[in-house]
């Protein structure tokens, strides 16, 4: 069965959006609070403890994924952060059937959908939504039918954002790892390209009408340089934060990181065309 090809592109693609710098919303993946913890196959630390002291030092919302082998996050995980945090709750997951019943039974605010290999060490490039829009389609219609936000974990790829319009996700996450790679390895002309590539890809995905999210590789001086493009509105943080909280703990990690943050988001709204003065635009 094929899915909405048959429709041309949707005519709100071809608008232009000028998008102020709205606030920048930090999801904290807690995923490696569980790496941690299994490997003593115990039970702490607690990855909801984690979770609980994240949102009381400032995060919009939690990130946890539930991978197919189980190696950090377990569906009690689930349950719990769904029954025990105050803020939305973003359940990363693969496009199977396994991992569809347990998101409709667990109901967060969101799903986000990644590729998923068992012999990868994190998640490796995005989705590739438009050599797999047959299958994901009936996936998202579940999600969208069930009121849980879809979000689809891409590169920042025209034909990628193009698909993921056509088959109603409301989100899309940009995958950053190349770029942060680039930028950790001192790559400088290879950043500069994936920069430019994300900064492209956000100002398709706005116009496309899609809410735009970006993660992956993310620490403080990326997150802040990310917050500047004001088409991103959520950032999803965890593993550099996890492993900063090891230094100076959990809270201050997450206070440094909105910090960062905020400082970039106030770079957008000083260089909006809103802000530039007459007779210089």
């Amino acid at each position: 069965m094929t899915f909405w090809l048959s429709q041309p592109f949707p005519e709100f693609v071809r608008e232009s959006v000028m998008p102020k710098a709205s606030p920048l919303r930090l999801g904290v993946n807690v995923d490696h609070v569980a790496t941690l913890r299994n490997a003593r196959a115990g039970e702490r630390p607690d990855p909801v403890r984690a979770a609980l002291v994240a949102i009381e030092a400032g995060a919009d919302g939690i990130t946890a994924h539930l991978r197919e082998d189980r190696r950090h996050i377990r569906d009690d995980d689930m349950a719990r952060l769904k029954a025990e945090i105050s803020k939305p709750l973003n359940f990363e997951m693969a496009a199977t059937a396994d991992m569809l019943a347990i998101a409709l039974a667990t109901k967060p605010h969101a799903v986000c959908l990644v590729p998923e290999r068992r012999e990868e060490l994190t998640t490796e490039g995005g989705l590739d939504v438009a050599g797999q829009h047959n299958a994901l389609a009936p996936f998202i219609a579940r999600f969208n039918d069930a009121g849980v936000r879809v979000s689809l974990f891409i590169a920042a790829e025209p034909r990628q954002i193009e698909m993921a319009a056509k088959l109603r996700a409301p989100v899309i996450e940009i995958h950053t790892g190349a770029w942060c790679d680039a930028v950790v390895d001192g790559q400088a002309a290879k950043a500069e390209a994936e920069w430019q590539r994300i900064v492209a890809g956000a100002a398709l995905a706005r116009s496309a009408g899609l809410e735009v999210h970006a993660g992956h590789g993310l620490d403080y001086v990326t997150a802040e340089k990310i917050a500047s493009i004001p088409e991103i509105v959520e950032l999803n943080i965890g593993y550099y934060m996890i492993g900063e909280a090891l230094f100076v703990g959990l809270g201050e990690t997450v206070r440094t990181m909105r910090a960062a943050m905020d400082r970039g988001r106030k770079l957008a709204a000083e260089n909006h065309p809103s802000r530039t003065p007459a007779g210089k635009r």
